[in-house]
């Protein structure tokens, strides 16, 4: 006889709620709602997409230790997920593995790795890769575009490009690592008889520490050395431990000039990686070195509404452009932004609006506290290139005149809510088509005059302090 799906539902809550803190148990299980138990198959639903990625990364084996546990060992766990929630559309995740969980994708420890003294075919050698990221995930921004590029350039013809070694460097949480693994995964995609490696410098420190203590350095060089891409993240961590950069300055050689692909992270440039030796240094220049900046707000548009798609999560363009607005420093600020959105409306059973929205990220960031407004950035573009006022209101045909008349066009779209006639009347007394020509024109200068691109990124530091 099926015992009823709503009691061992109930059953299970009570388990889990003493596994887990308070506040994960009201954000991730209670939201759950148990449809039915039937065959051994017992189906619950989630919703949205991220809801269902990140049970499963997160708490599957609360999941399975308490299914096996109130139901029994022999129960397949289904997940019904909400794709559409204007039509109640659902699409379900069911699993052939009987140990009670879906199968998932096991994210990487960031405390193993292929063991170095144990040879394997290519076709079963563990690259530490993730497929979640990839090219198709990688959205492109004048602050990545050129190392996406040569990113997509080397892991076509790996080893055989200019963009060897293909040096990646910016800020935590602008793409570095994402832009690795997209590397990593299309080369064994491409070339699958290739032997890929990603690890992290922390890791490969461990290893050489630990092959040093058992007298098994060469068995390691000889790993390393087979390699056919080594994809090492954050290197400016092995700065200062002159027997491990010794030892990676080896095999960076013995690679290179076997004209195998290397890819390497830091959050510096080369040349900014004081305490690394000079000769390693060197060789680290010899390819191509890409930085990736903080994202611009397009970009940051762009990667919000991909996601917000992705997981289900019905935003207004109102709130998304907020969260571009505000949310400026990296990728990893504006998917946290997300989760603790979606968490929110989930518990409270109300929509992501406006109001929801200021109120997370008032408590995840600082946000500025003045008002930006249209005459204020014109004050500060003025200042920045020593004009006066006046001659903006003119209708002065001077490049330089022009120039900065459509820099604070651009700038007043970007920062204020104003509409084109507002911010044409303002400046110069311009109407619409003007204001739109100009915020154009700015946008096509940025992307093809890099000296320009960087006085408004000083001009927006100064519109924001």
């Amino acid at each position: 006889m099926q015992r009823d799906f709503h009691i061992l539902w109930t059953q299970c809550l009570n388990v889990i709620k003493d596994i887990v803190p308070e506040a994960v148990f009201n954000t991730w299980f209670v939201p759950i709602v148990p449809l039915s138990y039937e065959d051994n198959k017992f189906t619950i639903q989630v919703p949205s997409q991220f809801f269902y990625e990140y049970l499963e990364e997160k708490y599957v084996n609360v999941l399975k230790v308490t299914i096996h546990r109130v139901i029994g060992k022999g129960t397949i766990l289904n997940y019904r997920v909400v794709v559409d929630k204007t039509t109640g559309g659902t699409v379900d995740y069911p699993t052939e593995n009987t140990s009670g969980a879906v199968k998932k994708i096991i994210p990487k420890d960031a405390n193993k790795a292929p063991n170095p003294f144990v040879q394997t075919p290519p076709q079963d050698f563990d690259s530490q890769l993730n497929p979640k990221y990839n090219f198709d995930n990688f959205f492109e921004g004048l602050s990545n575009r050129l190392g996406r590029v040569a990113g997509e350039s080397a892991a076509n013809n790996p080893g055989k490009t200019t963009f060897n070694p293909l040096f990646l460097y910016g800020p935590s949480g602008v793409g570095k690592t994402h832009l690795c693994h997209a590397i990593g995964t299309r080369i064994r995609e491409l070339h699958p008889g290739k032997r890929v490696l990603y690890v992290s410098s922390h890791l490969f420190r461990v290893q050489f520490t630990d092959a040093t203590r058992k007298n098994t350095v060469n068995d390691f060089l000889y790993f390393y050395q087979n390699l056919d891409v080594l994809i090492m993240d954050d290197i400016q961590e092995i700065i200062g431990l002159d027997k491990t950069q010794n030892t990676f300055f080896h095999i960076f050689n013995h690679l290179h000039q076997l004209r195998k692909q290397l890819v390497l992270t830091s959050d510096k440039a080369p040349v900014d990686l004081q305490g690394m030796e000079e000769r390693l240094v060197t060789r680290l220049k010899w390819g191509l070195t890409a930085e990736l900046s903080r994202p611009d707000w397009e970009l940051r548009e762009k990667i919000l509404r991909n996601k917000a798609d992705h997981d289900g999560i019905v935003i207004s363009e109102e709130v998304l452009s907020y969260i571009a607005k505000n949310v400026t420093d990296n990728i990893r600020d504006l998917e946290g932004i997300l989760v603790s959105l979606m968490a929110n409306s989930v518990i409270n059973n109300r929509e992501i609006d406006l109001t929801l929205a200021k109120r997370v990220i008032s408590q995840a960031i600082r946000l500025e506290k003045k008002q930006i407004t249209t005459q204020m950035i014109l004050e500060v573009v003025c200042k920045y290139f020593n004009l006066e006022q006046s001659l903006i209101q003119t209708s002065s045909r001077k490049r330089e005149i022009v120039q900065a008349r459509q820099l604070a066009m651009y700038l007043s779209r970007k920062y204020t809510d104003s509409s084109y006639s507002y911010i044409g009347k303002v400046i110069g007394g311009k109407d619409h088509a003007t204001v739109l020509y100009g915020d154009v024109a700015i946008k096509n200068l940025i992307e093809t005059n890099k000296s320009f691109r960087i006085a408004v990124e000083e001009i927006e530091v100064q519109i924001k302090k």
